[in-house]
């Protein structure tokens, strides 16, 4: 599919918070991400100004000369998703979690793309505004994310085509082309990047004034190039960072229309995350106002949520896990009201073989022209009951979940989410039947 295909609808519209698996399958994963990575390069950027000479909510734009990135030896296709189990048993602390994130495993792709990009596609489609939008300049406060948008497709296909250059392939404008996002390494900009397998093809915009809507048509792009929920947070003139742009189509638990235009700090206190003030806010908007361009971040993150069985020709069928949007756990999304119902009338029963966990590989990196920050949010989906066919999860997740405290709890759905019983009861049957084994503290391959 091209987006000329989708364009007339699309552009017609308005315009964004595991364990190993049996051991011969973590070897093979293990290989796998040995093979296709590389270590992070310590190859300092191009010479950037004393971030101190810096005023809030300017940025001069920085000509990062970026690390070889490394073909990956398969095509997503061919490669299974990581299994991902972001908990570890014990106490439950509330902390950033972040870790160095080698350039290589910036974006992950796996063999569930194609399903993504049909469930991403139809939700860009017929939810339009409500899951990408670019806010305009609030001026004396904070910019546009428009030219972040526009820069960030640019990345990802500079990136894509390297990283997996047997899925993704671009061409380019001639040299002497003007545009605000010069190619990699200092060629031409990208004109235009090809899905091979999915036969889809995509037309860059040179800028924010290339056509009508070019940022919401970046954004759009973006989102249907990667697996990822795609965030941009532009610094204001009060040192804040604000969700200013973003495609936000399969957040499940939270909809771009409650958050974009807010500052970091507000989009955390109106989720009610626990210990934000005290545990995360000062540090966290230090290290945003700190992130320099050539460190990437990750973290990780994890949560539940039920699905109800399938109905022949319903939405269903395009996403039966109900990535999109966890509506057997939150209600209609136009109705949704910030909170888990007690009583949920389209929730079904819970069973272990119903129940997900709902993990998140997140990322964050400082965008060289713009100097926006990057929030990147993959979701991965795994049954309780074949999660607890791992040796030694069960009674890990068990007692992760004992760990959390009551404010933990309550954010995560623990007595509104219909869910607690069913898993615990279950969890501790399963490992009662394993035994005991290890120390379920001590993580040094967290957080798988």
């Amino acid at each position: 599919m091209s987006y000329e295909k989708l364009s007339p609808i699309i552009q017609s519209r308005e315009t964004l918070g595991l364990a190993l698996a049996l051991a011969t399958t973590v070897s093979l994963i293990y290989l796998r991400r040995a093979a296709n990575t590389s270590p992070v390069s310590h190859a300092p950027p191009s010479p950037v100004k004393d971030k101190k000479a810096r005023k809030y909510g300017e940025w001069t734009p920085v000509e990062f000369t970026y690390p070889p990135i490394t073909a990956s030896q398969q095509p997503p296709a061919a490669l299974n998703p990581i299994p991902y189990r972001p908990f570890r048993g014990g106490e439950y602390h509330v902390t950033m979690g972040i870790r160095s994130l080698p350039w290589n495993e910036w974006i992950e792709l796996d063999n569930q793309f194609e399903r993504y990009h049909r469930i991403r596609e139809h939700r860009i489609r017929t939810r339009g505004s409500a899951v990408i939008r670019v806010q305009p300049d609030a001026p004396g406060l904070v910019k546009s994310g428009a030219e972040a948008a526009v820069e960030l497709v640019h990345e990802l296909a500079e990136y894509l085509s390297q990283r997996f250059p047997t899925t993704f392939e671009i061409t380019r404008h001639a040299a002497n082309t003007a545009s605000s996002c010069p190619g990699w390494g200092g060629a031409p900009p990208v004109k235009s990047i090809r899905i091979i397998p999915l036969g889809c093809s995509y037309g860059l915009p040179l800028d924010i004034n290339d056509g009508d809507n070019a940022a919401v048509k970046a954004l759009e792009i973006s989102a249907l190039l990667v697996q990822e929920d795609l965030a941009l947070m532009i610094e204001g003139t009060d040192g804040k960072y604000y969700f200013q742009a973003g495609a936000i189509t399969i957040a499940g638990f939270w909809r771009i229309q409650d958050k974009i235009g807010l500052p970091l700090d507000e989009i955390h206190t109106s989720g009610d995350v626990p210990r934000y003030k005290d545990k995360l806010q000062a540090s966290m908007e230090r290290f945003f106002q700190r992130l320099a361009v050539d460190k990437p971040v990750v973290r990780n993150n994890y949560f539940f949520q039920v699905v109800k069985p399938t109905s022949p020709g319903g939405i269903e069928e395009i996403d039966p896990e109900e990535l999109g949007w966890a509506e057997s756990s939150n209600g209609p999304e136009d109705a949704f009201s910030h909170t888990h119902p007690e009583h949920q009338p389209t929730r079904p029963t819970p069973t272990p073989s119903t129940v997900r966990l709902r993990s998140e590989r997140q990322t964050l990196r400082r965008l060289p022209h713009s100097g926006a920050i990057l929030f990147t949010i993959r979701t991965h989906l795994t049954p309780i009951d074949k999660l607890a066919e791992e040796p030694g999860m069960a009674r890990r997740l068990a007692s992760a979940l004992r760990g959390w405290g009551d404010d933990i709890g309550q954010y995560k759905g623990k007595t509104s989410g219909g869910w607690w019983d069913v898993v615990m009861n279950y969890l501790d049957k399963v490992a009662d039947e394993e035994g005991a084994g290890g120390d379920i503290t001590a993580m040094d391959n967290y957080p798988f």
